[in-house]
């Protein structure tokens, strides 16, 4: 497998076609160097916002509404480019309404055959809960696809061990990510390095870059592609096969051999996997004892 991850600048838009141009761009340089999974960040959708204006564009609530009413044609788009490219494709998360009150944070993925799977945030950062009002969605999913079983942990969803639990039949975890500072790039690429030892399998970490000021959603950018593994034999033992600049707008490529993944599983120099369950249950609370 052949992994392209984005680190994608948010940019003001003119048109619907300047969109088509930009996205139809980015995929077709990825497939010309014959990937097949390409992965873009989380919130790199509200670049949309722009096509409805400077004045909804600048509005938290207003841009919510504005992209989740784009997001009908933005698939329709990457289904097309999906097979036109024969790549799987995972779209640049957005805030979707879907008939409810308040938005999820929804990414989707597309297979060469244009069919589609939505992937829901579960857990919502502060900013997300308190100021926009962003509400988790539908629970994670192992998605079967013809070059190995991927999940995806939307951002902050990968600080967390259990989320990654759930995923442990994941060859490849997917982590979109949007931060907006060198804090939170990290905590999010740690979160990712964290899950690939902890389930023995690849993840996948995709980042906006840049400044947009003209959204207060997603004014700041900070972040990289990157992709990780446990440090184990056949592997690199830094955790890393591949990482771009600090915010430098390109894809990073990296090579996956599944199989090496399937040899650490089975025997590997640890099994963080396997031995998993040998862990204080999470109801289980530690002794406290004085010592003077």
């Amino acid at each position: 497998m052949k992994i392209a991850t984005a680190a994608y600048p948010v940019d003001w838009l003119d048109s619907w076609a300047q969109y088509e141009d930009k996205l139809s761009a980015w995929v077709d340089e990825a497939a010309q160097a014959g990937s097949d999974v390409l992965v873009f960040p989380e919130y790199g959708a509200m670049e949309l916002a722009s096509l409805a204006g400077a004045k909804i564009a600048g509005d938290l609530e207003g841009s919510l509404h504005a992209v989740s009413e784009r997001i009908p044609d933005v698939d329709a788009l990457h289904a097309k480019l999906a097979q036109g490219s024969g790549c799987h494709i995972l779209a640049a998360s957005a805030p979707v309404f879907d008939g409810k009150e308040r938005p999820v944070n929804r990414s989707r993925f597309f297979a060469p055959s244009g069919a589609m799977l939505a992937q829901d945030k579960q857990i919502m950062t502060r900013f997300e809960r308190e100021t926009w009002g962003v509400v988790a969605g539908d629970p994670l999913q192992v998605i079967e696809t013809s070059v190995g079983a991927i999940g995806i942990l939307i951002c902050y969803d990968s600080e967390f061990p259990l989320l990654g639990r759930a995923l442990a039949d994941c060859d490849v975890i997917l982590v979109p990510s949007c931060t907006d500072a060198l804090s939170g790039y990290w905590r999010v690429r740690i979160g990712a390095m964290s899950r690939a030892l902890e389930q023995q399998c690849v993840t996948v970490m995709a980042s906006t870059v840049g400044d947009a000021a003209w959204t207060p959603a997603v004014d700041a950018n900070v972040g990289a592609g990157g992709v990780f593994c446990p440090p184990d034999k056949g592997l690199p033992p830094t955790g890393v096969i591949a990482e771009g600049p600090l915010n430098a707008p390109q894809w990073t490529y990296a090579d996956i051999d599944l199989d090496l993944i399937s040899d650490v599983r089975r025997d590997g120099r640890v099994l963080n996997r396997t031995h998993w369950q040998d862990q204080i249950p999470r109801d289980s609370l530690a002794i406290t004892r004085q010592l003077r």
